[in-house]
């Protein structure tokens, strides 16, 4: 068994369902600090939600050397049924050649695949040109709030220099490296009550209809084209995720009327742009309301540059792939590193099975992507190297 293999087991086994990580980061720490790396503890949170975070750094002996950090979360969704898994989700199977597990795909074998990917780099080349850190948090599969942004603002304050990072979010499609996210859309999202008079349903002319004020306004928003995207992100889209009005009776003109809605947003539009079109249409429409923001994250970007450069030409060493870059997809932890590191990358394997009952990898593919990890820091090393 490779030793990335048997290092992804080890994480599934621990039943480290969010915010909890079931021991997954000692057991990591135990194994970066036998590397010579330094490891700082950064939980978070109350403790009926405690968040444990990971800073762990192995120092380059170059003066002002820069630094690659290895990102990604110990934590993952519940199991869902688990009479409806094939096998227990934290016993690690092999079918059909795929390892099955809960995590197996988002994202342990990431990061086990990074951990292995640097010792096998630091056996070969002790004395990088180059710091190296993982950032690891139990608390990116929930709200989000005592994770990886805790970390991102204590090293923001100490003035931790970070220069290139891979978060290990699965990304792929078919084939280990066929696609990379080089950025990700922002999140918006807003919770608007519409006001009016609860009735008889028989009496319209005694009360006023809420649903009946909100559809236009509906409408108009469904047809609304909000930006055009560019040459890295896809236009602006706009969601209703829920909507509710109504006593229960049928008889009864509801009083109130309450939206949840969201924006996937590019770099074309801002926040205030979004919100002031939002406003300007209800109140054009004369809407009684109140309407409440809530900004899950800002979108970010990496251009084509070095940093993709290395990354596509590790992924075209390993796995003979010209990658994709996309911005597409939900949020990740990139978008809290991106604001204290210029350059974000993501990549890790297949993702059609995250989340899902019976989540899995392809064995296939968990030694090509410890591989890319490692040609990544060959790369930057013989770019960096005195």
């Amino acid at each position: 068994m490779s030793q990335a293999l048997a290092l992804t087991e080890a994480l599934i086994a621990r039943p480290s369902v969010t915010p909890d990580d079931a021991g997954c980061l000692d057991l990591l720490g135990q194994r970066l600090s036998a590397q010579g790396f330094v490891n700082e503890r950064l939980d978070s949170g109350p403790d009926t939600f405690r968040v444990c975070n990971l800073w762990s750094l192995h120092t380059s002996a170059v003066s002002q050397a820069p630094t690659l950090v290895f990102a990604g979360h110990t934590d993952v969704v519940p199991t869902g049924p688990i009479d409806q898994w094939t096998s227990d989700p934290f016993t690690p199977a092999h079918r059909d050649g795929k390892l099955f597990g809960r995590g197996a795909s988002d994202m342990k074998t990431s990061i086990a695949a990074m951990v292995v990917a640097v010792e096998e780099f630091l056996q070969s080349c002790p004395k990088p040109a180059f710091s190296i850190g993982f950032l690891l948090t139990s608390d990116e599969e929930g709200p989000a709030l005592d994770g990886t942004t805790v970390v991102c603002q204590a090293l923001k304050r100490r003035g931790q220099r970070l220069d290139w990072c891979i978060v290990g979010e699965p990304t792929s499609v078919e084939r280990t490296g066929d696609m990379i996210k080089n950025g990700r859309r922002g999140t918006l999202s807003g919770k608007l009550k519409v006001k009016g008079v609860q009735g008889h349903i028989a009496y319209p002319q005694l009360a006023r209809n809420p649903i009946h004020d909100l559809a236009p306004v509906l409408a108009e928003w469904v047809a609304t084209t909000w930006d055009h995207g560019n040459d890295y992100f896809p236009p602006t889209s706009w969601q209703v995720s829920n909507i509710h009005a109504g006593t229960g009776a049928s008889n009864v003109i509801s009083g109130e009327c309450v939206v949840d809605f969201n924006f996937r947003f590019s770099t074309e539009s801002t926040v205030d742009s979004l919100k002031t079109r939002i406003t300007e249409v209800l109140d054009r429409h004369g809407l009684h309301y109140t309407l409440d923001w809530v900004l899950g994250g800002m979108p970010f970007l990496t251009p084509k540059g070095d940093f993709v450069d290395v990354v596509q030409g590790a992924i075209q060493d390993v796995q003979g792939l010209q990658t994709e870059l996309s911005t597409t997809g939900g949020t990740s932890d990139g978008r809290f590193i991106a604001a204290i590191c210029p350059q974000v990358i993501e990549l890790g394997p297949p993702n059609a099975s995250i989340h899902k009952i019976n989540e899995h990898v392809a064995l296939a593919d968990i030694e090509p992507l410890k591989n890319i990890y490692r040609r990544v820091l060959e790369r930057l090393q013989a770019r960096h190297a005195a």
